[in-house]
């Protein structure tokens, strides 16, 4: 079976650039098409007035994702891979899963962080949340080393 869609998370920290490396290994294999995914809270309220409108975007978080989302695709890119990015609002576990569904993706890429310790009993990780809603593969990379 051959992997033609491939869904990694990243929020820029160390250790989803391991999970970040991991699909590009992956997609480079398969040769499959790669979507770079990063969430991001959107600010309450208007923004920044005092910026200049062309501005505004730039200093909101929704640039910053993509900047990130950008970040991790150039990783991508430079192996030749067919790379797409997809900065979009909302909790992390919730964005990955729309986007799995959205381009129908054989495989999604998301690093461990949070599947060990005891916090993983309070408050749920987003590799656990994705676990039990995506509709495709999941890779877990072990990230305890980055």
């Amino acid at each position: 079976m051959t992997t033609k869609q491939i869904v990694v998370g990243t929020d820029g920290s160390t250790t989803a650039t391991e999970a970040v490396r991991r699909a590009v290994e992956l997609a480079a294999a398969q040769g499959a098409r790669l979507h770079v995914v990063t969430a991001y809270r959107p600010k309450a309220g208007r923004g920044d007035d005092t910026l200049p409108e062309a501005w505004q975007w730039k200093a909101s978080p929704g640039e910053v994702a993509e900047q990130t989302a950008r970040a991790a695709a150039d990783t991508a890119s430079a192996a030749g891979l067919d790379v797409e990015c997809h900065a979009q609002p909302g909790d992390p576990a919730d964005v990955l899963v729309d986007v799995v569904e959205e381009v129908g993706a054989d495989l999604l890429v998301i690093g461990n962080k949070g599947m060990r310790g005891a916090g993983r009993m309070v408050v749920p990780s987003i590799p656990n949340r994705v676990s039990h809603r995506a509709t495709c593969d999941i890779l877990l990379v072990d990230t305890s080393a980055a």
